[in-house]
């Protein structure tokens, strides 16, 4: 009770309108003064959070991102995926799939990908005569993958929290995300396949050589993928190293193949980098305050406790879990439920032998759903902002999505497999 009554205060507090580190800040320092008497303890909680080698990989990845999309690179992967692809039924949807799995694994951010991927998209797919929720439905649920593909700055912020290993963590993405742009992908293709006369004519299959042109124009962009999370499955490099090589690699293939960034694009680059950056990192900040004071009202031990006493199994428990994430995130955006939550549920996991790199996988994908389930769905508004057009339309359009998702939670707790597998052939694990 007294969890649901703290969890509740703290969201009205964040509905007010507040930025979520001074919402997080104030109402964990204020919980500390009245259980501890005072805030003499804050500058070291602070420092203690921060001061970990393992976050130099979100600023390094955010850096990253910002290369490739300042450097107009996107362009060329949608072309790509379009001439591939283009001949199968829904095959601009599908193209558009295929565009945002890629560009997940680049920037890191489902609304970046939203953004960037849905701009060239959207108006390219109405023009061919998609309907606009079947526009914005592709674009708001291939958006999500940002989270889910690696590189995830919301799984290397997960990673910090729960002390786990960012590798393992980053290769058990790359399975479920796959999986569920595939799903995606078909459902593009049934979509269209039944729809009848209101059909998008299916365009011709592109002939070897266009393909070829296709490839060669964008094989350096599709390379960086390939080469930071290769380096990191092979054991080459650390998720930290990885995030620094990509963004070395990204300022060279910007600079040198596609010769579209320059000196001002590069101190843009790094001082949005250093913008997200700051702000992930002022709100883990305030999150650590009201971590530690969770822990000083002993709120773990009483959830471990209370789950013990009735019995609760792995996914019993888990399905619990994903119900309250589910409705967090109607309100609440990704980074502030991760910070919030996942102190609270780290000693359950432990306690009832829950691998945390399965959970940290079914939290991003729950953390998808929250991207696209109103009335505070990240990805709903990033698709407004570039269309300017009501927001329900773009609600119809998600929700065969949203229901992929769904599944595909239930899959993955019926089947850990799916995610585990890949991290547990790792090299240098």
């Amino acid at each position: 009770m007294t969890l649901l009554l703290l969890l509740a205060g703290l969201v009205l507090v964040i509905l007010t309108g507040l930025p979520v580190f001074a919402a997080l800040g104030l109402f964990g320092g204020t919980l500390m003064v009245v259980d501890e008497g005072s805030l003499a303890g804050l500058g070291e909680i602070v420092f203690g959070k921060l001061n970990i080698y393992l976050l130099v990989a979100i600023p390094l990845f955010t850096l990253m991102a910002h290369f490739m999309i300042r450097g107009r690179i996107v362009d060329d992967l949608y072309g790509t995926a379009h001439t591939l692809l283009r001949h199968l039924p829904g095959g601009l949807g599908v193209a558009t799939v295929a565009a945002c799995t890629i560009f997940a694994a680049i920037s890191g951010s489902s609304v970046a990908t939203a953004l960037t991927i849905g701009a060239v998209a959207i108006p390219q797919m109405i023009r061919y005569g998609y309907s606009r929720p079947a526009a914005y439905g592709v674009v708001g649920g291939g958006g999500t993958l940002g989270i889910l593909i690696p590189p995830s700055g919301p799984m290397v912020l997960f990673a910090v929290v729960a002390d786990a290993s960012i590798g393992q963590l980053f290769m058990a993405g790359v399975v479920p995300g796959l999986l569920l742009a595939t799903c995606f992908a078909l459902h593009c293709m049934a979509a269209q396949r039944f729809a009848g006369a209101k059909a998008v004519r299916r365009e011709p299959r592109a002939s070897l050589m266009e393909m070829l042109t296709a490839l060669r124009r964008s094989f350096w962009a599709l390379t960086l993928p390939v080469f930071v999370l290769g380096g990191m499955y092979l054991g080459v490099f650390t998720a930290t190293e990885a995030a620094g090589a990509g963004a070395l690699a990204a300022l060279l293939i910007a600079m040198l193949v596609y010769r579209t960034l320059g000196p001002l694009d590069i101190w843009r680059s790094a001082m949005d980098a250093a913008r997200t950056s700051a702000m992930l990192f002022m709100i883990l900040a305030a999150a650590a305050v009201f971590s530690h004071v969770l822990t000083k009202m002993r709120i773990p031990q009483e959830i471990v406790t209370l789950v013990t006493s009735h019995d609760l199994g792995q996914i019993e428990f888990l399905i619990a879990v994903m119900g309250l994430i589910f409705v967090l995130g109607m309100f609440l955006e990704t980074i502030s439920i991760i910070l919030i939550t996942t102190p609270i549920v780290l000693p359950v996991l432990a306690a009832l032998g829950i691998d945390p790199i399965w959970y940290g996988v079914l939290l991003m994908v729950n953390l998808e759903l929250a991207l696209i389930t109103p009335p505070v769905g990240m990805n709903l508004f990033t698709i407004k902002a570039i269309t300017k057009g009501p927001i329900e339309p773009i609600i119809r359009g998600v929700l065969p999505y949203a229901a992929i998702l769904l599944a595909g939670l239930a899959l993955l707790l019926m089947f850990p497999g799916i995610a585990l597998w890949l991290p547990s052939t790792m090299m240098g694990r």
